[in-house]
């Protein structure tokens, strides 16, 4: 695949299922064998990715991603995204807040046979979790 095609495919990501809230669409973006780096920790397969954002969607109902930035060479494609949204849910033992938050995000993802094969992703977890403090 082309680099036009592998930026379609983080753009689908963003567009269908972070701003959509469409976890099945991780079936057809992400591949089956899904190598995912999470900072420290690495896990494999869908349903991580699926566990992750899922909570973030019950806990920020209104959740809305956008791109900040994307770049791509060869197979990867480098990405920042920016999602705002409220603190309606419970996040990680802290109770809703009402409170706007801004999620800053950066990934590195690899395409293989036109889905994300293997993703190096940074979440500021610290950072929200300063703006829904008590």
């Amino acid at each position: 695949m082309g680099i036009e095609e592998n930026k379609a495919i983080v753009r689908r990501l963003v567009g269908d299922f972070l701003s959509k809230h469409d976890l099945a669409a991780a079936d057809d973006i992400f591949a089956e064998g899904l190598i995912d780096h999470q900072g420290a920790v690495t896990a494999t397969g869908q349903e991580n990715v699926k566990q992750f954002v899922g909570g973030l969607f019950a806990a920020f109902p209104d959740l809305q991603f956008e791109i900040g930035h994307l770049i791509a060479e060869g197979d990867k494609v480098c990405l920042n995204v920016i999602g705002r949204g409220t603190h309606r849910g419970e996040f990680r033992g802290v109770a809703p807040t009402g409170r706007a938050v801004t999620i800053l995000g950066t990934s590195i993802v690899r395409i293989a046979d036109g889905k994300i094969a293997e993703r190096w992703n940074i979440t500021d977890i610290a950072g929200l979790m300063q703006q829904i403090a008590p």
